[in-house]
């Protein structure tokens, strides 16, 4: 997969909700990558923690103290919040991948 967190960090803002992050990540991948993480079963998502989501942990801010989307997320720790957020990314991709077929 591509070096996600030079991508990411091109961002002028840090999203606050799920939903901004998601957007985002939505606007910034590729058809392909979203494809390929489209295709992975929900168990296989851990497979992306060390390239997708350490940019989100990255990018986003998630290790910051007083993180609004950390918080947002519902938990207290930076990698559980990426997965959240790679979590709603992939259920919103299964959406997009029903209505196209």
């Amino acid at each position: 997969m591509t070096d996600f967190t030079f991508k990411l960090n091109e961002l002028i803002s840090q999203p606050k909700t799920v939903n901004d992050a998601v957007a985002l990540l939505m606007h910034i991948l590729t058809d392909d990558q979203k494809n390929e993480i489209a295709a992975l079963q929900e168990d296989d998502l851990i497979d992306l923690h060390f390239g997708l989501g350490l940019a989100i942990r990255n990018a986003f801010g998630l290790h910051d103290i007083g993180s609004k989307l950390l918080a947002y997320c519902g938990t207290k720790h930076p990698d559980d919040a990426a997965g959240v957020i790679i979590k709603k990314l992939w259920e919103q991709l299964q959406v997009v991948d029903e209505n196209t077929n």
